[in-house]
């Protein structure tokens, strides 16, 4: 157990430490994708479907949205 705890610290620490340089598109992509992955797999268990597929098309229709949104702030430019 804790060999698991160890190894999801680091992964979440990577991830984190990745997202510094990122372009407001970039960002919103991988937050909305993430977004929609939790979304589309706690619907799809409520629902009583498969939750990795919900969260597969939670996670494109979430890094769409947010590449859209992402790309309106940079070119605003907020």
């Amino acid at each position: 157990m804790k060999r698991l705890v160890w190894m999801s610290t680091v992964a979440a620490m990577t991830l984190l430490a990745a997202c510094t340089d990122m372009t407001p598109r970039q960002q919103g992509t991988m937050s909305g994708a993430g977004l929609g992955a939790l979304g589309g797999a706690g619907i799809a268990a409520i629902a009583g479907g498969d939750a990795w597929t919900g969260a597969a098309i939670g996670a494109v229709a979430g890094g769409v949205a947010g590449n859209i949104k992402g790309g309106r702030q940079q070119q605003t430019g907020w």
